[in-house]
C-alpha cells in the first residue's frame, strides 16, 4: 500500500507543479510551436537619402531601431530583405539583435517568393519598397490597404497569419509619417 501511496502522492506533486507552471506563465505571450500559423511581418524600408542605392537618413536610422521595438515580442525565424542599401540598413537592426542573417530575395517575382514564404511555414520580417510590399500582401492573401505614399509613408507595418486563410493588420510604428 505505501508504494501505490508514493506514486499517487507523486502524481499529485507532478500535477501541482504542472498546473502552477501553467499559472505562472498564464500572462506571458504564448509560445510558439511547430503547429502555430506562420506570420510574416512586411515593412518598406525606412527614409531614405537621395543618390543611386541609398542608404538610410538619420530619421531611417532611428526608425529601423524603432522597428526592433515595435517587434519584440514578435516570434521571427527569417529575415528577408532585397538586395538595396536602403533595405538591408532597416533590416540590419533586428537582425543584429536577434542573430539572424539577411536573406535576399527577389522583388521581381512576389508570387514565386510568396509560394515560398507560406510552404515555408517559418515566421518571418519582409523589408522591400513602396512598390512591392503591398503586392507581397496581396500575393499572400492579405488586405494591401492603400498605396504606400512613395514620397513620405515609412511607418506601415503589415501582419499576416498565414492559416487556410490569410487575415492580415496593418499598423504603424515609430514616428508617424506624413501621408
Amino acid at each position: 500500500m505505501s508504494g501505490r501511496r508514493h506514486i499517487f502522492q507523486t502524481l499529485i506533486g507532478l500535477a501541482t507543479l504542472l498546473l502552477s507552471g501553467v499559472a505562472l506563465t498564464g500572462c506571458a505571450l504564448p509560445v510558439a510551436t511547430d503547429q502555430d500559423p506562420a506570420v510574416v511581418y512586411l515593412v518598406r524600408h525606412a527614409e531614405k537619402q537621395l543618390g543611386n542605392d541609398p542608404g538610410l537618413t538619420a530619421d531611417g536610422q532611428a526608425r529601423a531601431e524603432d522597428l526592433v521595438e515595435a517587434l519584440a515580442d514578435a516570434r521571427i525565424d527569417v529575415i528577408y530583405s532585397t538586395d538595396f542599401q536602403r533595405t538591408r540598413d532597416t533590416a540590419a537592426p533586428i537582425a543584429l539583435r536577434r542573430n539572424l542573417p539577411i536573406i535576399f530575395y527577389d522583388a521581381g517575382d512576389l508570387e514565386g517568393f510568396a509560394a515560398k514564404l507560406r510552404s515555408d511555414g517559418r515566421s518571418a520580417l519582409v523589408v522591400g519598397h513602396s512598390n512591392t510590399t503591398p503586392g507581397l500582401v496581396a500575393a499572400l492573401g492579405g488586405d494591401a490597404g492603400l498605396p504606400i505614399t512613395e514620397a513620405t509613408e515609412y511607418d506601415r507595418l503589415y501582419r499576416l497569419v498565414l492559416g487556410a486563410e490569410t487575415s492580415s493588420t496593418i499598423s504603424r510604428f515609430g514616428i508617424p509619417t506624413p501621408r
